[in-house]
């Protein structure tokens, strides 16, 4: 992990560190040679040199960049979260949708890998 990546994830109490360590991993997992790095105060990665995806804890919520395209092709599944351009807000009082995260990942992955093919 990231040395800043693991110090902003330490930085937070334990259960919204927890959440915080499940999306880490849910990207390493679908991403395993994704590129981390530490951009706009949270942790950042990218595929085949582009942006993947960027996660940050607040005090209510967690947020979930995507970049456009991710929440643009998800927009049915995240009408129910507080939304922004290229970002989506889970408020931490309720269940994470973990899977639909990873469904946003590994979309992102094909987004990345396919813009790198052309």
């Amino acid at each position: 992990m990231h040395a800043q990546t693991e110090a902003y994830i330490d930085s937070f109490p334990t259960f919204t560190k927890e959440i915080l360590l499940k999306i880490h991993q849910l990207i390493k997992q679908n991403a395993p040679h994704s590129e981390e790095d530490f951009s706009y105060g949270m942790p950042a990665y990218k595929t085949n040199g582009k942006p993947l995806v960027y996660f940050a804890a607040y005090k209510n919520h967690i947020g979930f960049y995507a970049t456009p395209t991710g929440h643009e092709a998800f927009k049915e599944k995240i009408l129910a979260y507080k939304q922004g351009k290229g970002s989506v807000q889970f408020p931490l009082n309720q269940a994470i949708p973990y899977s639909l995260i990873e469904e946003i990942i590994k979309f992102r992955i094909e987004e990345n890998f396919a813009k790198n093919k052309k």
